[in-house]
């Protein structure tokens, strides 16, 4: 049990990042933004693992795992560098991205999750043949994940005041995004 929970904390950090730059950038305590924040996170680190054993029952689960990291690479350079060009635009009153936005919430937990598809994956070359095994794996992981993101989102809304004195909390979350997806793609790349 205490290797879901360290592997749950491991799948977390990124949406402990990633809700933390989100905090800076909404610049206040909004309770309902960071409850929906924590929870796509939640269900998305939860649901991919999910969706990774299924494929590898389904379909070739080995194919997925060769693209999963360039996807996740794809999605947070491109959203992080939007982040940091929309930093330097004219209008420094509108943030580079609206952390309010159905899409932008839905994007930022595709993107943190991906790689939460090879944990599905490794699941079903381990031993896990049944679903119902999966059941507190993927509550440990969607719960541990929902509470980083809590943490993460109040962390950046306390300290975004102070951060903002220094540099745009937008050029800081898109470094972060960009750096989450090398992450990503180069513990693959050297792994593989």
């Amino acid at each position: 049990m205490i290797e879901i929970f360290l592997l749950a904390v491991a799948l977390a950090m990124d949406c402990f990042a990633v809700s933390m730059a989100t905090g800076m950038i909404a610049g206040r305590r909004d309770g309902w933004l960071m409850v929906r924040l924590a929870f796509l996170f939640g269900l998305y680190q939860a649901a991919m693992p999910l969706l990774g054993w299924l494929l590898m029952h389904l379909v070739d689960g080995e194919a997925i795992r060769q693209v999963d990291h360039w996807i996740a690479f794809s999605m947070l350079a491109f959203i992080g560098g939007k982040m940091v060009f929309d930093a330097f635009s004219e209008d420094k009153d509108q943030p580079a991205l609206d952390v309010t936005s159905w899409k932008a919430r839905h994007l930022l937990a595709v993107a943190t999750s991906i790689d939460a598809l090879a944990v599905g994956i490794t699941f079903a070359c381990t031993g896990y043949v049944r679903l119902g095994q999966l059941t507190v794996p993927l509550l440990v992981i969607g719960v541990v994940s929902f509470v980083l993101s809590v943490a993460g989102f109040l962390i950046g809304v306390g300290s975004g005041k102070a951060v903002q004195k220094k540099i745009r909390p937008e050029l800081l979350g898109g470094v972060i995004l960009i750096g989450i997806g090398t992450k990503i793609l180069l513990e693959h790349l050297l792994a593989g």
